[in-house]
């Protein structure tokens, strides 16, 4: 995404992310520069400066000979930009949540997007009252390892399946084998299933596909899915290389 849809984003028309970014490069100066410098008609320049000025990202200095424009700094129109959208957000959620009913009817909800996946791990992960069990990349313990330490420090049980390498202590933890990461195709799997309620499953990080849902059978599948992984990972830790060595090799396989 270029500065101009940034600026964009933030509520700025075309002519006006043009103006302000002529601006940071050349001033103070008159509408006639930034017109030549931006490249926005100079019949629609000083409407966009104005617009600009109401916004309180420019700032007008009438000289005795021409008037001159310089930009508010990024950082201060940035800033406020971020305060009043975390005030906007947080009237937004007062009003909002209560109207909001949870649905429960156990139906399969279908998603997409790595980002919005995990904003709704997130979620779950914010909201657990008692257990997590999870199954996460090493992506996914970056992208969420403050709130599972969160979590963890409110007393909820963490039950961690990895399935990479990135360094994660809190709760019950394996390390999921890589042959059998690979046959259960879990290299870019997330899997969170809250207080035996509600389950997510995303795979995939390029391209995320997404499935969540409150269906109780659905539910206990996921669980018991993690619960047998930690507890056969728990024994394979202590099998001996006299029992390792009377499996199949199709099964030692597996196990390393």
């Amino acid at each position: 995404m270029n500065l101009l849809d940034q600026l964009a984003a933030l509520g700025l028309t075309e002519y006006e992310s043009k103006v302000y970014l002529a601006l940071l490069s050349e001033n103070p100066a008159t509408g006639y520069q930034i017109s030549k410098s931006s490249g926005v008609p100079r019949s629609m320049v000083y409407e966009a400066l104005g617009r600009l000025e109401a916004r309180g990202a420019a700032l007008k200095s009438e000289e005795e000979k021409a008037t001159l424009y310089r930009p508010v700094s990024p950082a201060l129109l940035l800033d406020r930009y971020e305060r009043e959208a975390r005030e906007r957000a947080a009237a937004l959620r007062t009003e909002l949540l209560p109207l909001y009913h949870h649905e429960a009817t156990g139906r399969l909800w279908n998603f997409s997007g790595r980002r919005e996946a995990l904003a709704y791990a997130g979620e779950l992960i914010d909201g657990a009252q008692r257990e997590l069990m999870l199954v996460f990349t090493d992506a996914d313990v970056e992208a969420l390892r403050p709130r599972l330490e969160a979590a963890h420090a409110r007393g909820v049980g963490l039950g961690v399946i990895l399935t990479g390498d990135a360094p994660f202590g809190l709760g019950q933890v394996v390390r999921h084998p890589k042959r059998e990461t690979e046959l259960h195709r879990l290299g870019e799997t997330l899997i969170v299933v809250a207080d035996e309620a509600e389950f997510l499953i995303a795979s995939g990080h390029l391209v995320t596909a997404a499935t969540v849902t409150t269906n109780t059978n659905m539910v206990l599948i996921a669980r018991q899915f993690i619960w047998m992984e930690l507890f056969a990972q728990r024994i394979f830790a202590r099998l001996g290389p006299d029992l390792l060595a009377r499996l199949s090799p199709e099964d030692r396989l597996v196990l390393h």
